[in-house]
């Protein structure tokens, strides 16, 4: 489906089967061990700037040589396997990443990268909230190890789902969706609102959880590894669906306006959402601006953009003070929000 990157609320039906992680060596407990990994920061297309890749079937092929790198892989729990205090690849398809030396260096013409891939964003990303103060200044937001499944849904598409456990699985077909970290923390994204008592009772908070999941793939990718174009969202996925360039699955600095560009499909609307959260980075700064974003989520009744921008708005008060809710409220309005 090329609207691509879907969520999946409590009340939808999806059978979801669950196949425990193997296990390897002795664990030494959750989330002490290191290792060392491969992956993408945060894709081919963005960090190369070479419009011009394509999947070629999951070929490693020379152009896409400088795009990997080896990183630290945190927070391990020491069982050889990619299972740690933060994230944990439960199923995949073919042979699961395994170490006794907690080593997972492959590249994408193995399946088990994508799974590494998964791992280490996942991580990134709470590991960034934890610097945010969650789970000690402010409430946990997706304090867990996030279930990731790999390659387990045959359509090139990804989603979050809570029912009946809450995981996050990534799909096949083109470029595989788990090889581009943009649609890896999307659909994070979309696991921190599930964990915040995010209601999704209306179509505009349908629309605001995916005009966060981009803004939180921006911004969380551009935080770790910094590319030239941040706002163009999943550049390497979206090749296998884009004919224009540069290849954008959407971006995070279009001039969509509230209520009148609404049409009812929640990818569309989304943007007129991460469009304003993006404004608001782009005043305050990441660690202001996800700090009051974040806050101001907690509990959102499901209702209109226009309600979750005054709490945005007066967390931004209670924060920072009145010069920063000045800025988010700026954001806010030039959307037609507020």
């Amino acid at each position: 489906m090329k609207m691509r990157i879907a969520f999946v609320v409590l009340l939808a039906l999806v059978a979801v089967v669950v196949v425990g992680a193997a296990s390897g060596g002795k664990p030494t407990g959750p989330g002490t061990s290191t290792g060392t990994g491969t992956v993408f920061l945060p894709n081919p297309v963005a960090e190369l700037q070479n419009e011009s890749l394509t999947d070629q079937k999951d070929a490693d092929y020379a152009a896409l040589q400088p795009a990997y790198h080896n990183v630290t892989l945190t927070d391990l729990d020491g069982s050889g396997t990619l299972t740690g205090k933060w994230a944990q690849v439960v199923t995949n398809t073919g042979v699961p990443a395994r170490s006794a030396t907690n080593t997972f260096t492959y590249h994408r013409n193995d399946d088990r990268f994508e799974q590494v891939m998964a791992y280490y964003w996942i991580t990134e990303a709470q590991r960034y909230i934890q610097s945010l103060g969650f789970g000690t200044t402010f409430r946990p937001v997706n304090m867990q190890s996030q279930r990731v499944r790999i390659n387990q849904y045959g359509a090139d598409n990804s989603f979050a789902t809570d029912h009946p456990r809450d995981e996050l699985r990534f799909g096949k077909g083109g470029v595989d969706d788990a090889e581009d970290a943009e649609v890896i923390l999307h659909e994070y994204g979309h696991a921190i609102h599930f964990s915040q008592n995010f209601s999704f009772a209306s179509e505009e908070a349908g629309a605001i959880s995916e005009g966060f999941g981009d803004y939180w793939a921006g911004d969380v990718s551009n935080i770790v590894a910094p590319t030239p174009d941040p706002a163009c969202i999943a550049d390497w996925d979206s090749t296998s669906y884009t004919s224009g360039v540069p290849h954008c699955l959407r971006r995070l600095d279009t001039d969509l306006h509230y209520p009148g560009d609404l049409n009812g499909e929640v990818h569309h609307d989304g943007q007129i959402w991460s469009r304003a959260l993006w404004d608001i980075r782009t005043a305050l700064g990441h660690v202001e601006a996800d700090t009051i974003i974040l806050n101001g989520q907690f509990d959102f009744p499901g209702t209109t953009m226009t309600d979750l921008a005054k709490s945005t708005e007066a967390a931004a008060l209670t924060l920072y003070g009145a010069s920063a809710a000045s800025a988010v409220h700026a954001a806010f309005a030039a959307r037609g929000i507020l």
